[in-house]
């Protein structure tokens, strides 16, 4: 009998430790498989890029300091545990262009000829001054330039007024844009009115550019916006929201394996995966250690939980015939309950905390005690 116990306790100790490396593999999967989204950004010197940047994307992107030179005529911008690149385009005016477009142009099939989608050009930014009202030839011919290599084009009008007439005069002209933008990304007073004009334009600048990024990079595009932009919050749930489907589709799937104990170590890392992957996308940063802390303050207790009723299932699976398909019954369809549940209850928490803190860095206690109930 002490030898059963013994024999026991060192096969739990076993399975527990098997467990824990599966878990942590699934967390280094959901940080690795971020991607990363890049965006080159391209206008005159003053047209407001650094300013459209920091804006649109959370950690002050275009303030760490000068962009890691990528030729003589850009320079890329990140930060670690950020998946965004921004390479930003200098030279537009007239006397420069000439000079950097073959530059430009050995850049973008440089990027385009790599097998890695994480070193590609997502999208583009050209940005006109719309009080300019006029679009140069050297505009027109890079946003021709960029549509040849397959990369989307968005035509962005900084510092705009509301109702732009230069909207539609921009759209004739660059035909090969994908879209015409106005935006103001900083509040502007305006003397003759006594009064300030509102940042205007980023959530429709967000939405459009959504639409052009590969389904690999969305999670990183995501994770990239600020929670300042009302339309970046509405992009981080519905990214979030697919990752919950997707976990509760696989966690019913490896529930419902007719094999003893098999869904315990499925199941429990496609859920820890699962929170990972929306930690990721409503802007953690992408450091396994961070992460960690993360899954295990939020999840700790329903992991056990989960694990439980995963062995209650797994011991029906211990009988013959329909006792197997029985216990896989029970199992696949109040995995993908709980999963769903517990991935909803998730998101739903971090929305609400980034809503109430725009722009603020994830507090993982305050997740972990909004989340205890679940």
């Amino acid at each position: 009998r002490d030898l059963h116990r013994v024999d026991r306790r060192q096969a739990s100790d076993v399975y527990k430790r098997q467990l824990q490396d599966a878990i942590a593999d699934a967390i280094s999967t959901a940080t690795r498989g971020a991607g990363r989204v890049n965006i080159l950004i391209a206008g005159k010197t003053g047209v407001g890029k650094s300013t459209l940047i920091n804006a649109v994307f959370r950690g002050e992107l275009a303030r760490t300091g000068a962009g890691k030179p990528v030729t003589q005529s850009t320079q890329a911008y990140t930060k670690p545990g950020h998946p965004l690149t921004i390479i930003d385009t200098r030279g537009l005016e007239v006397g420069d262009y000439a000079r950097s477009r073959q530059q430009l142009t050995d850049l973008i099939q440089e990027r385009a000829a790599s097998d890695d989608q994480d070193k590609h050009l997502h999208v583009a930014w050209l940005c006109i001054q719309d009080s300019s009202h006029r679009v140069e030839d050297a505009e027109i011919e890079l946003c021709d330039m960029l549509a040849n290599a397959g990369i989307p084009v968005i035509a962005v009008l900084t510092k705009a007024r509301k109702n732009s007439p230069f909207v539609d005069e921009a759209r004739k002209l660059l035909p090969r844009a994908k879209d015409v933008v106005a935006v103001r990304a900083l509040p502007e007073w305006i003397e003759e009115l006594d009064a300030e004009l509102p940042p205007m334009g980023l959530d429709a600048l967000i939405g459009v550019t959504a639409e052009y990024i590969p389904e690999g990079q969305q999670r990183a595009y995501a994770n990239a916006l600020s929670t300042r932009n009302k339309k970046a919050l509405e992009v981080k749930k519905k990214r979030a929201e697919i990752e919950v489907n997707v976990a509760a589709g696989l966690a019913a799937s490896a529930a419902a394996a007719p094999i003893p104990f098999s869904d315990a170590f499925a199941l429990v890392p496609i859920q820890v995966g699962m929170v990972a992957k929306i930690g990721i996308t409503f802007g953690m940063e992408l450091d396994t250690t961070a992460i960690t802390t993360l899954v295990t303050s939020t999840l700790g207790a329903s992991a056990a939980t989960l694990i439980g009723r995963s062995l209650v299932s797994g011991m029906l699976k211990f009988i013959p015939g329909a006792g197997s398909a029985v216990g896989g019954t029970i199992a696949a369809t109040t995995a993908g309950a709980i999963t769903k549940l517990l991935g909803n209850a998730y998101v739903a928490v971090l929305y609400d905390f980034c809503q109430k803190n725009p722009g603020k860095d994830i507090d993982i206690g305050m997740i972990a005690q909004a989340l205890k109930p679940v």
